[in-house]
């Protein structure tokens, strides 16, 4: 009698009992518990639930709660020969339905024999099988996986203890594969097969043999040994894979989504995307309802709003800077992240002291199976990521960084078509980061410390008292997060160390009887010290409400630095002191907030919310917003979803960007505040194509927006102090997209998006002498205003493991209204016959020249025996397309070319002042 092999291959299902789902809360229709069935997906370190399933089970992701322990057999049942076909070989393969007992409540046929009367052989012995129940966070929970039963004639073996013993890896990332099967000696019928860890063990006879491996996804492979009697080859097999880095389906969560709009990017989403240097955060400039300041400038202005309206957060800790020098890449390593979350409208309570949108970066949750390391090098800098788990002690850390040395190739680029004595531009950066996790009970503790530092500027040249400048900017964190089940719920404490720093610096040549050097003469430098902490509390009540709260506060200390002979453009000794000048100021800001989700059926999904937080700037200026928050989605069929949403939002004075200890001393001017209504609809028109569109209106009641040229600048109109720099205005528009999500081997989306952006100002009228003739008031389009906007982006990866992608990107100019870019002019006859440049109304002006460019990748992976690596080559503007920024207006006057002596008429010019940036990357990517 033959006793069946077992295949524990875990199929992507896990089931859990009524009574389980009861008591986590399942989405029911009807008040009495059901099983509901959620996606589990294979990772490196095994089989798992994906972080939204857990949370909506109401397991821990950080507490390890994701990771499913498989059933293991303990007592076979084997199938015996039907009469009359003993030694007839068959396979029949089951899916059974193991219950939390370790019975096999349910058995399905798969795939049949040959030989109808095995299959009911198998059938019958089934029932019989008994298993250790798989177990999920400690608890038992039922499961789907396939079983095989084979029917295969004994194979005759000399009693020997001469075998083959191992282990089967995935060449290049050295994953074990399960379920590898070994045919030996060229046997129809598999003499052994992996298991979780990859380890296998084969009896052979003594001599020589062949070994065929194969398994899904991989190169099938055949090995040769050759044994004498008696002996143990231990052996470590790589099968090539077909794909290295494939474009899997990326497992998401089918629950109800609770907000109005959030587009979720992961995987190759975010690092394979054409002009985005392979960071993800820069792929939120492609997404619907972002315009940008410039192309290639990574600061997202979201639905018409000012770039520092956006939040950015990482894990919840709110990050000041988020790219170097605006064209650089993000400040974080990609391999730290692994999902990007964004909020282009009414983001969820948990976001505060945001006005507009919201980014946030969810980390990368550590590997535990192996040491993992990657190292990188391009055209502008290198970096490396570095992750070692410790089972013993249940500890993780990673550590990762990357430097610029830009400063170099443009020095040697400098030196090379200049002389020596010319001015030197500079450019480069560093950035840093490390985390340390560590497993403490049912929760994990976390030490996360990232910093960045950017510094660029032009050296004088070598001419006595010639001068130059620089910006030096940066920043470091520090967080310690604890995560733990509480009170049947999930809690969450942690504390913030913050430090921010700007300097402007100025440089002189000096003359020193003959020799000439550059020396530094003075910095006028920005600094904030902050300490922040939050806490907050999630569980889900009963079957159809879920219960968010939690409370966070915010201490800076900013002060303004002045040293040296230098002073900031602008500088005046009769100035009186200006937040935007000199700010030095103690501020607290703290808030707390609660939401709900109600689903009072299966079509419905309400999210009530309120935030309240408290501004308070020393001395005695305290501020209060009560922000309500509301959104509603509800299913109309399995395939369309209508969505809409509202709430209040509040602020701080924003300047363009962050600027550390502008934005808490001039919290004095007030808040901030605005509303957002947002509706739409999803749709998911057939598998592998989302359609999306939103409406929205983003009315600002109060609006605190300081010019970035008063700051650079340091200028200020006299008695501005007195004034009230309070405006209102209003942005509206709709947001439409069409995506592919990742799989099949390709992603991309489409998307276009149509803006209006207006502030309520105070302007001059001017009369053709450039004179003003009044002042008035009206509404004018807003300096970030851009019409429309059109991004295309798509990714393909061959078989060959070459992958191929493009983005397409259009947009409509800016207005011309002197922020940020030059003001529209008009040319006028004067009343003696002279001709001249005069300011236009800014209610007149004119909009930069529409955009537009193709971004191109092109990259190849290799899988080498304990690693892979990758080329890759990302073309920001393949096009060659030149971005108008501003316009000079210039008179130009030609002669008559008879008569040399005789002048011909004024031309007036409206020249364009363009940018071509153009940015190949070439780089190279090793993976361990």
């Amino acid at each position: 009698m033959f006793l069946p092999r077992a295949a524990p291959l875990m199929l992507a299902l896990a089931l859990l009992s009524a009574s389980t789902a009861l008591a986590q809360g399942v989405p029911s229709s009807t008040s009495e518990p059901r099983a509901v069935e959620v996606d589990v997906h294979a990772t490196d370190a095994g089989q798992a639930l994906s972080a939204e399933d857990a949370l909506r089970l109401g397991f821990s992701p950080d507490a390890g709660d994701t990771a499913l322990v498989p059933p293991s057999l303990t007592a076979d049942a084997p199938a015996a020969w039907p009469e009359g076909l003993e030694g007839t070989p068959g396979e029949v393969e089951l899916e059974l339905l193991v219950d939390v007992e370790g019975r096999v409540a349910e058995a399905k046929v798969v795939r049949a024999a040959a030989e109808p009367r095995l299959t009911d052989a198998a059938l019958a012995a089934a029932p019989g099988l008994r298993f250790i129940p798989a177990t999920l966070a400690g608890t038992p929970v039922a499961v789907r996986l396939p079983f095989v039963y084979r029917f295969t004639p004994p194979v005759q073996v000399p009693a020997s203890t001469t075998r083959v013993t191992g282990e089967v890896r995935a060449r290049g990332t050295r994953r074990p594969l399960q379920d590898a099967a070994f045919f030996l000696d060229g046997a129809l019928q598999p003499a052994a097969t992996t298991d979780a860890r990859g380890l296998f063990t084969v009896d052979v006879s003594p001599g020589s043999h062949t070994l065929e491996v194969r398994a899904p996804g991989h190169a099938t492979t055949v090995f040769t040994e050759t044994l004498t009697q008696g002996q143990t080859l231990q052996v470590v097999y790589r099968l090539q894979p077909r794909e290295v880095n494939p474009y899997e389906t990326v497992v998401r969560d089918e629950r109800p989504r609770t907000e109005v709009t959030r587009i979720s990017l992961h995987e190759q989403e975010i690092r394979e995307v054409p002009g985005t240097m392979g960071d993800p955060f820069r792929v939120v400039m492609l997404m619907p309802g972002v315009g940008s300041l410039a192309s290639g400038i990574s600061y997202p202005v979201v639905r018409g709003s000012q770039p520092a309206a956006t939040g950015f957060f990482l894990d919840g800790v709110r990050i000041p800077m988020l790219y170097h020098l605006l064209l650089g890449p993000a400040v974080v390593h990609p391999d730290f992240i692994d999902t990007v979350d964004f909020y282009p409208g009414t983001p969820p309570v948990q976001y505060g002291r945001v006005l507009g949108g919201a980014v946030e970066g969810r980390l990368s949750r550590p590997r535990e199976d192996r040491l993992h390391f990657t190292a990188y090098a391009d055209l502008l800098n290198a970096g490396g990521f570095i992750e070692q788990p410790f089972e013993s002690t249940g500890t993780s850390v990673s550590l990762a960084g990357r430097f610029s040395y830009s400063a170099l190739l443009i020095s040697l680029a400098a030196n090379a078509l200049q002389n020596s004595e010319a001015e030197r531009l500079r450019a480069g950066f560093w950035d840093y980061q490390a985390r340390v996790e560590q497993k403490v009970g049912k929760g994990r503790l976390r030490l996360f410390a990232l910093g960045s530092s950017d510094d660029v500027g032009i050296s004088p040249e070598l001419r006595a008292e010639a001068d130059g400048a620089g910006v030096v900017s940066r920043f470091h964190r520090i967080d310690l997060r604890g995560t733990h089940p509480v009170a049947d719920g999930e809690g969450e404490v942690g504390i913030t160390l913050g430090w921010d720093g700007l300097g402007l610096t100025g440089e002189r040549t000096r003359d020193t009887g003959g020799d000439l050097f550059r020396e530094k003469v003075g910095e006028y430098g920005l600094r904030q010290a902050s300490i922040a902490a939050r806490a907050g509390w999630r569980r889900t009540l009963t079957s159809s409400l879920d219960l968010a709260v939690g409370a966070d506060v915010e201490h800076r200390r900013s002060a303004t630095t002045l040293t040296g002979t230098a002073r900031p453009p602008g500088w005046r000794p009769t100035d009186v002191t200006d937040p935007l000048k000199q700010p030095s100021a103690l501020a607290t800001f703290s808030g707390a907030y609660a939401s709900a989700t109600w689903k009072p059926s299966d079509t419905w999904v309400v999210t009530p919310g309120l935030r309240v937080d408290a501004y308070h700037l020393v001395p005695g200026m305290t501020f209060t917003a009560v922000e309500p928050r509301l959104s509603v989605r509800h299913t109309l069929t399995d395939t369309l979803t209508l969505k809409g949403g509202a709430g209040l939002f509040h602020q701080p004075p924003t300047v363009l960007v962050h600027v550390p200890a502008v934005d808490t001393a001039s919290l004095r001017y007030g808040l901030q505040s605005g509303a957002q209504f947002d509706v739409g609809a999803e749709w998911k028109a057939f598998e592998g194509l989302e359609l999306s569109a939103d409406a929205y209106f983003n009315p600002l009641s109060r609006a605190v927006e300081f010019d970035l040229m008063d700051v650079v600048e340091n200028r200020r109109r006299r008695g501005a102090l007195r004034e009230d720099p309070a405006t209102t205005g209003y942005a509206y528009g709709f947001d439409l997209m069409a995506r592919h999500p990742l799989g099949r081997h390709w992603f991309g989306w489409v998307s276009y998006s149509f803006l209006q952006s207006k502030r309520k100002a105070r302007f001059a009228r001017i009369g053709d002498d450039n004179r003003v003739l009044e002042t008035v008031d009206g509404t004018l389009p807003f300096a970030f205003e851009q019409a429309h906007t059109f991004n295309a982006a798509l990714s393909y990866k061959f078989g060959n493991n070459w992958t191929v992608g493009t983005v397409v990107h259009f947009n409509t100019g800016r207005p011309e209204t002197g922020q940020i870019t030059s003001q529209t002019q008009r040319w006028v006859t004067n009343a003696d016959g002279t001709t001249e440049w005069v300011r236009q109304d800014l209610d007149r002006t004119q909009r930069l020249s529409p955009f537009f460019r193709v971004d191109a990748r092109i990259a190849k992976s290799w899988a080498y025996q304990d690693f892979t690596l990758d080329a890759s080559l990302d073309v920001l503007n393949l096009s060659a397309q030149q971005e108008v920024v501003a316009y000079e207006y210039r008179a130009e006057s030609g002669y008559d070319p008879n008569d040399p002596n005789v002048s011909q008429a004024v031309t007036p010019v409206r020249a364009p002042i363009r940018i071509p940036v153009i940015l190949p990357l070439f780089g190279l990517k090793a993976t361990y």
